[in-house]
């Protein structure tokens, strides 16, 4: 049987349109048309002109297509996006054949930060028309994103201090080297690498002073000398510099309500701030929060615990529940007094407040005797001034919380937790290999991680709707 064979000097009778390039139900349509009418929304707020002089620029929505069309198949890069431009079919059709390079594509992200995260609100806003997002129940999670920087330019206060004396100590040798040498041997070689290496290592003393001198005047315990706004956090493949990308989705169809980049090593603080975000987004007020452990700060919890239904175990649920209720005796197990303000152990013997930290905490603690006599000590407490537990000001609030998580109907709706909060950091980081970040700054970063979120939205919208559909009702999800 023969082959079948191509032949590329074969001549169409008809030439073929970019129209006809792409078939009517390929997903490149579904992205054109859902950019486009997010486009069109953005601009009914925000008219983008042309410059004044200089030469013509590329059409901001194509641009903003071809971004949002590149992220959604995981290629970041703004040299393969120029490549792509020339050799893909569906980039072809997507750009109307317009090929911008690779410095205008890396501009039009760096500079255009506000325009991407209005996209992603746009997106947003135009789930929630098409019934795809209720705002009832929400979920927040965090996950560690790789900064585009080495770990290895961390500094802190320690590393500046050592590095700061021995550039000191090499500088002081290399001037006696200078002064050793002969005023007639000036134009030798030898003399001039020294001057040379003498520039370099007080460039080099110049640059890990600054960077000193904005930890001491910071909060921060360490500074990241090539991305200042990126943290040292560890992760599951090490210790990076890293942001952490905090992501509310909705309880529905597991779509992407808010998300934002920090620079915070850890998720605790967070779930009010990222809770009034998704508020902002969907203008309306959330019945049901729902986090886990690493959220469970009291005092951030505080803030937002009557507004709304939260759903966050502390570490102390979250132990019980992996590993079992241990043998020791936990705080919970303690009974509080609040006429006398004492705690009783399970064996009658009672706690005395001791001292008050600054932050209103208070330490109840046995009496050293009394535990040492009692027959459950080592089981309770091996310490030789006796069981000591700590009362926080808002000890009440832990209770609420802890009781409020124990509930039945709250129980089933944590246990939706992972497959709703957690696919979108798997999406991005397996299927879009969006790990790491490309730009830098906090700023920059965010523009990153708004286009990641909206490609999650667009390819999750596709999925639910199907490519005709969803061509179709972006078309009246606005009007």
């Amino acid at each position: 049987m023969p082959f079948i064979y191509g032949d590329r000097n074969q001549m169409d009778l008809i030439p073929q349109s970019i129209e006809d390039m792409v078939s009517p139900d390929d997903p490149v349509r579904a992205y054109d048309a859902i950019v486009s009418k997010i486009f069109a929304e953005i601009s009914r707020k925000n008219i983008y002109l042309p410059a004044k002089t200089g030469a013509p620029g590329y059409d901001p929505e194509t641009m903003l297509k071809v971004l949002v069309y590149s992220y959604s198949y995981g290629i970041k890069s703004s040299r393969k996006i120029e490549r792509a431009l020339y050799h893909n079919l569906s980039y072809i059709w997507l750009s109307g054949g317009l090929k911008p390079d690779h410095w205008t594509i890396a501009n039009f992200r760096k500079e255009n930060s506000d325009l991407i995260k209005n996209t992603m609100k746009t997106c947003v806003k135009m789930c929630i028309k098409l019934n795809l997002i209720e705002g009832n129940v929400l979920f927040v999670d965090g996950s560690k994103f790789r900064a585009n920087a080495s770990i290895s330019n961390t500094w802190t206060q320690k590393r500046c201090a050592e590095a700061i004396a021995k550039a000191q100590e090499r500088i002081d040798r290399l001037i006696e080297e200078c002064d050793k040498i002969d005023k007639d041997e000036k134009s030798c070689e030898s003399f001039v690498k020294l001057q040379k290496k003498l520039c370099n290592e007080k460039s080099r003393l110049e640059a890990i002073s600054k960077v000193w001198d904005e930890l001491k005047t910071s909060d921060k315990e360490s500074i990241n000398s090539v991305d200042s706004d990126s943290v040292k956090a560890k992760g599951r493949q090490g210790t990076h510099a890293s942001y952490n990308v905090q992501l509310v989705t909705d309880g529905k169809n597991g779509l992407i309500v808010s998300a934002e980049a920090i620079s915070a090593g850890t998720d605790y603080n967070q779930f009010t701030k990222q809770m009034n975000n998704a508020e902002e987004i969907l203008e309306k007020k959330i019945e049901t929060g729902c986090a886990d452990a690493g959220y469970s700060s009291v005092d951030d919890l505080e803030n937002i615990e009557k507004q709304m239904n939260v759903v966050v175990p502390s570490s102390r649920q979250m132990n019980e529940e992996r590993e079992g209720k241990s043998s020791r005796f936990e705080k919970s197990e303690f009974c509080y007094c609040d006429h006398i303000d004492r705690y009783l152990c399970p064996n009658d013997r009672t706690l005395w407040p001791e001292t008050v930290k600054e932050n209103g905490d208070k330490i109840y603690r046995a009496k050293a005797k009394v535990c040492f006599n009692c027959k459950d000590y080592g089981r309770c407490t091996n310490s030789q001034t006796g069981r000591s537990i700590t009362r926080l000001r808002n000890e009440e609030v832990k209770e609420r919380i802890e009781a409020n998580y124990a509930r039945k109907e709250n129980k089933e709706i944590y246990a939706r937790r992972k497959e709703v909060s957690e696919l979108p950091f798997g999406h991005m980081k397996r299927n879009l290999e969006a790990g790491q970040f490309l730009l830098r700054g906090l700023k920059k970063v965010n523009t990153e991680t708004s286009l990641l979120a909206t490609c999650f939205n667009v390819a999750r919208m596709i999925t639910l709707l199907g490519i005709k559909e969803m061509i179709g009702m972006s078309d009246t999800c606005f009007a």
